[in-house]
């Protein structure tokens, strides 16, 4: 028994009592005797009883008339009725009148605690349910409580809210929804998609999810024109319990602000750097004819002064075109013709001339590539590419180590891979070195030059033509640069 309960055995007869008491014990009940129905209705009165054996012939109070009483004030006690003059007749009338069950004396063991059994059973799981019962109800109530909640939240957020069902319909929006998409009448119940919906990429977009066409764990996000407004749209699939497609969310919020913003800024880049690139470029111009001695004879310090002087307008001059570089590709306007490129070739030429630099520090420059697809791309990109990821590879390296540019063939793509043996990258930083004028602060690379912003304009690029670039290291055990890009089949 995983449970002990509290049997009252109510009979005239000690030894009757007596028995119970005794079998009942070594099964792990606790038994209450009464001799009488009068002493019986006390016990019940004075504590919890779970289970009542009565006798039905005894003085002062019959079993009949405390069954009776157990019946209205006690329903929930299985009274078991003990007799030696029971009958058929006898039991079906006590049936009736409440009682769960009959034996008669002299009983079988076997059979009185097989009844026992029974009603302990019932007992047992009366109060199981009884429980389940108390904790579903507090479950709606916290499930209710916590839908308030999370209602509360949404209405009040600023972001719009829409949950479709698999049906695309509307069955869940805040009043941010309607107030982005210019709906000025409350919306209830199920609505369709459309009545709500009309920029057609997004339709699409939610059609795609609920074909199934996008991962389950995928997210789309998507820019929607509303009025002289810009809306920024992020629709992912709602799965169901059982990961089946139930639905789509979609977040909601007004860009417009950012996007001006961006535009300014990229106004105020673009302006910048071409008031500056050309009075640059015209210092730039004069250094050069002084150096080539068209000015005059110029002493050896003045050489060296106007020297300087141009590798720090060199230096302008790269961070100026990479600023515009960056400001092209965040407003989407980064022209590139494309055309089938021979990567190869393009590898070959640009550790051609990386070389002699390499050498200077004692590092091993290797190209290796096979026959390799073409690929859509601007010849003037891809080689912009290289330099950078070489670059870095060659500076980031220390002297005597290596530095491998590769390429082969992955299927539908061709696979650019250039690896180092240099100081690597922690796994803390790892994440940030695509991020816009981010260097990797360590004492090591306090000498190197850069603006960090070469790795961003890389990935830019990539982006644009549908790649990938991905990056492995380990701090002071080289770093491998991985970039995918699609080919010409």
């Amino acid at each position: 028994m995983t449970e002990k309960l509290r049997i009252l055995v109510v009979d005239d007869e000690k030894v009757v009592r007596d028995g119970c008491s005794r079998v009942l014990t070594g099964k792990g009940y606790e038994i209450e005797a009464a001799e009488n129905g009068k002493e019986a209705l006390a016990v019940l009165v004075e504590g919890e009883v779970d289970i009542i054996l009565l006798d039905l012939k005894m003085p002062v109070m019959g079993g009949e008339e405390v069954l009776e009483k157990v019946s209205v004030e006690y329903p929930h006690i299985p009274v078991i009725i003990i007799t030696g003059h029971g009958t058929v007749d006898t039991a079906v009338e006590c049936m009736k009148n409440g009682a769960y069950d009959f034996i008669t004396k002299p009983f079988q063991i076997d059979q009185f605690l097989m009844t026992i059994k029974r009603a302990a059973d019932k007992i047992i799981l009366g109060r199981k349910t009884k429980d389940l019962e108390e904790q579903n109800v507090r479950n709606l109530y916290d499930l209710a409580l916590e839908k308030g909640r999370l209602k509360t939240i949404i209405n009040r957020m600023a972001t719009g809210i829409m949950v479709t069902n698999r049906n695309l319909e509307v069955v869940l929006h805040n009043p941010a929804l309607l107030r982005l998409m210019n709906i000025s009448t409350p919306l209830n119940g199920p609505i369709p998609i459309s009545h709500i919906i009309h920029d057609e990429s997004l339709m699409n977009t939610l059609l795609q999810i609920q074909k199934g066409d996008t991962g389950t764990d995928e997210s789309i996000s998507q820019e929607i024109p509303m009025g002289g407004s810009v809306l920024r749209a992020i629709s992912a699939s709602a799965p169901a319990p059982d990961n089946t497609y139930a639905g789509t969310v979609t977040v909601l919020e007004d860009i417009t602000a950012f996007k001006q913003l961006d535009q300014m800024k990229s106004d105020f880049v673009n302006m910048v750097a071409h008031e500056l690139r050309s009075p640059l470029v015209s210092i730039r111009q004069l250094n050069t004819v002084m150096l080539e001695g068209l000015t005059g004879p110029m002493e050896e310090k003045q050489l060296e002064f106007v020297k300087k002087g141009t590798k720090k307008i060199d230096s302008l001059l790269a961070l100026i075109n990479d600023l515009l570089d960056v400001a092209k590709i965040d407003a989407g306007k980064y022209v590139q013709h494309l055309v089938p490129t021979d990567v190869g070739e393009i590898m070959d030429d640009v550790t051609a001339l990386m070389k002699p630099r390499a050498e200077s520090k004692g590092i091993e420059l290797t190209c290796s590539h096979g026959d390799l697809l073409s690929i859509q791309a601007d010849p003037k990109n891809i080689e912009e590419i290289l330099n950078n990821l070489i670059s870095n590879a060659i500076n980031y390296s220390p002297d005597g180590g290596h530095v491998s540019v590769t390429a082969v063939n992955r299927g539908e793509y061709l696979e650019i891979r250039v690896q180092d043996s240099g100081i690597g990258i922690s796994s803390e930083e790892l994440p940030k070195i695509f991020e816009k004028f981010y260097r990797v602060k360590n004492p090591k690379t306090r000498d190197i030059a850069g603006t960090g912003l070469g790795l961003s304009i890389v990935k830019g690029i990539i982006e644009a033509l549908n790649g990938t670039i991905g990056v492995e290291s380990v701090a002071n055990n080289g770093t491998t640069f991985k970039i995918l890009l699609p080919a010409i089949i």
